[in-house]
């Protein structure tokens, strides 16, 4: 249950990060990676590697939609 917390606190960190960031492809990499990070960690059992894997697959991804938001808005 403490590691729930963690992430949720992570997560929720992240997020606050993001919504400061002036670029679509800002927010959606940092947002993406904080969910990536809390699924793999959840998916994995809370390992490292999960963890890390989810976030750097999850930031690859956000910042790819970010991008294409960007993209659309122009």
């Amino acid at each position: 249950m403490t590691k729930f917390y963690l992430v949720a606190i992570a997560l929720a960190s992240a997020l606050g990060v993001a919504g400061c960031g002036s670029t679509g492809e800002t927010v959606g990499t940092v947002g993406g990676a904080a969910v990536g990070g809390a699924v793999g960690s959840a998916a994995t059992g809370g390992s490292t590697i999960g963890t890390v894997g989810g976030a750097a697959a999850g930031g690859i991804i956000g910042h790819e939609v970010g991008q294409r938001y960007e993209e659309r808005k122009r």
